[in-house]
């Protein structure tokens, strides 16, 4: 197949490109190349989507385009000069786009949040909002004859998020380890590979549709453990209240100084959706260990103690485990 993958150097889109190129495929990526390159082995037509003329350079016939923007300006152009000449459309969504994150086992036909209405390129605030807007579009365009994908959670090498990554880390890293007791929280991590693998298998079979993309579903806590004991972690887990991390200045999720796979309130089931629409397509699910292996490898690679996007700083975690010790000692 001749694939066109709008993006193609960062992460996700450039396993997408490196998945397409191993099985084979002709692989052109359109980016602007200014964080990272391509994989080897694809055609590289650099380029910055904001600026006119952009898709002349690839004014061809394609058999498959897959695009990842959140931006509804950027899909919607490359909707309107590509859509006619490409036999199969697949768009990279997200779960974020659901209104409600209460309901476990929600399925594809959930509510979805109102569709962002601005003209000027969104902010990440209004990210759900967005990505609704984005997927519109390509109903409006493609009808009934393209793949929309709503992953949750993404993890896997090269992942710039850390939003998975702070665990192994920090378990290998050992020493006792600050962790919000939400043992019973829902978590869903799809590896990037098995995620990559699946959006090149359907697109030789035209798949449409819409589908959850997600990881197994595996308590807070037994992920934990269970990666504890990939990492050879063999120190102390100190399972703290949320509401102590909250006046304590932790954040939720993803950030500076924050917990990964802590929720806010009103969002305990956004990572209990079902995918079993998309698990009887084929979608792979490795298990955890595996997947927390190859985390760790890459963690290992890129250094255990390097700056990190997501998760406690060491300074910040040994401030707070010093305040949980003065508390409990009172």
């Amino acid at each position: 197949m001749r694939i066109l993958v709008l993006g193609g150097t960062v992460f996700l889109s450039r396993r997408i490109a490196e998945e397409a190129r191993e099985r084979g495929h002709e692989v052109t990526c359109l980016a602007r190349g200014t964080s990272s390159s391509p994989p080897d082995g694809v055609s590289f037509v650099q380029a910055d989507r904001d600026r006119p003329g952009t898709y002349s350079r690839v004014d061809q016939d394609w058999d498959v385009v897959i695009e990842v923007s959140w931006q509804p300006h950027q899909v919607g152009e490359a909707l309107q000069a590509l859509s006619a000449r490409t036999g199969h459309w697949i768009y990279v969504s997200s779960c974020s786009v659901y209104a409600d994150h209460s309901v476990p086992g929600a399925a594809e036909s959930a509510l979805l949040l109102n569709p962002y209405g601005g003209d000027a390129p969104a902010s990440s605030e209004s990210y759900g909002e967005v990505k609704v807007a984005c997927e519109q579009l390509v109903e409006q365009d493609r009808g009934g004859r393209a793949l929309v994908i709503r992953p949750g959670l993404i993890c896997g090498p090269g992942d710039g998020s850390d939003r998975f990554g702070y665990w192994p880390a920090r378990l290998a890293r050992g020493g006792g380890v600050l962790v919000p007791a939400i043992q019973g929280a829902a978590t869903q991590t799809i590896d990037l590979g098995d995620l990559a693998a699946w959006i090149i298998s359907t697109a030789g079979r035209g798949l449409a549709g819409t589908f959850n993309t997600l990881g197994p579903s595996v308590g807070f806590g037994d992920l934990i453990h269970r990666t504890a004991a990939r990492a050879g972690f063999d120190d102390v887990l100190r399972w703290v209240e949320p509401g102590w991390l909250t006046e304590h200045g932790v954040a939720y999720w993803a950030g500076p100084d924050s917990l990964p796979h802590w929720l806010l309130a009103g969002y305990d089931e956004f990572a209990a959706r079902s995918a079993k629409a998309a698990l009887a397509e084929g979608l792979p699910q490795r298990s955890v260990e595996e997947t927390t292996d190859r985390v760790l490898d890459d963690e290992l690679r890129r250094g255990l103690t390097r700056q990190r996007a997501s998760g406690l700083t060491p300074a910040t975690e040994e401030r707070l485990l010093a305040r949980l010790g003065e508390a409990e000692s009172q």
